[in-house]
């Protein structure tokens, strides 16, 4: 197993949370993949566009060698600017993905540990998320307690509340 460890977002990472960003995207077996200019699509780059703005925060997974290995962001949009799993403006919408090289070793599971336990540090009540209802990665939301709320498009939208 590869070691990693996880460390705050810095500015030299918004590139590779612009990989990240496409790499969440959910493709069925056999679909064709997404363009990759997708991620600059208005509904799209507003998940990395401007990183670094008040209330932004967020983990990077890193292996000893130091390549990056996976990402979790968390995110305040308003009515106006809606990402896909919005609630409303008091509650940050999550973004995860893990580089496929490094899937199933545990790290996303780490990274939702460090972002909720940075949630509740900073007083946040819920956390959003937006996924695919036949992503798989829909049973490890479940098991961090996020429970579908509504669809969006062809998303569902999933909260936790951070002291229920």
């Amino acid at each position: 197993m590869t070691e990693y460890q996880l460390r705050p977002i810095e500015e030299q990472d918004i590139p590779f949370l612009w990989e990240m960003l496409y790499a969440s995207l959910f493709k069925r077996e056999g679909e064709e993949p997404f363009d990759p200019e997708i991620i600059h699509s208005p509904g799209m780059s507003k998940y990395v566009e401007g990183w670094g703005r008040e209330g932004d925060f967020g983990f990077i997974a890193v292996n000893s060698q130091g390549k990056r290995m996976g990402s979790v962001t968390l995110r305040f949009f308003t009515e106006q600017n809606a990402g896909y799993g919005y609630v409303n403006a008091a509650t940050p919408e999550m973004g995860m993905a893990v580089i496929e090289a490094a899937r199933g070793k545990g790290i996303g599971t780490h990274l939702i540990q460090a972002a909720l336990e940075e949630a509740r540090k900073r007083g946040i009540d819920a956390v959003s998320l937006s996924v695919d209802p036949d992503n798989e990665a829909i049973r490890l939301y479940r098991r961090f307690g996020f429970v579908e709320q509504s669809m969006c498009d062809t998303s569902v939208t999933m909260v936790c509340a951070m002291n229920p």
